[in-house]
């Protein structure tokens, strides 16, 4: 939500309604103590109510502060390891509900990769020739290279309990099929000679 969008679904602090005897106008032909007093009151409040609504400003972490992006981070059990690049550090703080919500699943799972931007995977349970509890993530080669902390990272954080993780590295290939339609007939004599002498 945007800070405009929360300023609007917040409640809006009434006008400042005081008996007209003391109203500090009405009366008397200069403005006395109650008139003051009731504005520096409502003054006030309208502080309190900016104080109140500042965390809702700059919540968007894509682009707020560091400071209030680690806040965010702690909030949403988000760590930063070392290393990790402010971007991908963001989109993780960003996404990190709906990461957490398609957890331990694979279509999930692929999901997580697509919003951190870390291109295709493939994720394979249950194998012939390897445990029941393996499961084998395939990468790319240049996905496997670049992000090998941030995977690790991934598959602590939302990889299934009690599931042995192992990468697989894929070499992809632009490969370039035609096809075309082939007529042939062909046609089949059989001649045979008898000579009489």
């Amino acid at each position: 939500m945007t800070l405009r969008e929360h300023e609007e679904q917040a409640p809006q602090l009434p006008a400042h309604s005081v008996p007209w005897w003391e109203d500090g106008e009405t009366l008397p032909e200069t403005n006395k103590e109650p008139a003051f007093l009731i504005r520096g009151i409502m003054g006030f409040w309208r502080q309190v109510h900016t104080w109140l609504l500042y965390p809702l400003a700059g919540n968007e972490p894509m682009n707020c502060s560091p400071s209030i992006l680690d806040l965010l981070a702690w909030e949403r059990d988000i760590n930063r390891f070392d290393g990790e690049p402010m971007l991908i550090y963001r989109k993780r703080v960003k996404w990190a509900y709906l990461n957490a919500k398609d957890a331990g699943d694979i279509a999930g799972f692929k999901r997580i990769f697509e919003r951190l931007g870390l291109g295709q995977c493939e994720l394979y349970e249950r194998q012939e020739n390897a445990d029941w509890d393996v499961i084998t993530v395939e990468v790319t080669d240049q996905d496997a290279s670049n992000n090998q902390v941030l995977l690790t990272e991934l598959i602590r954080h939302y990889g299934r309990t009690c599931r042995r993780y192992r990468f697989q590295v894929v070499y992809p290939q632009a490969a370039t099929v035609h096809a075309a339609r082939i007529d042939m007939s062909q046609q089949v004599f059989g001649a045979s000679l008898k000579r009489e002498l």
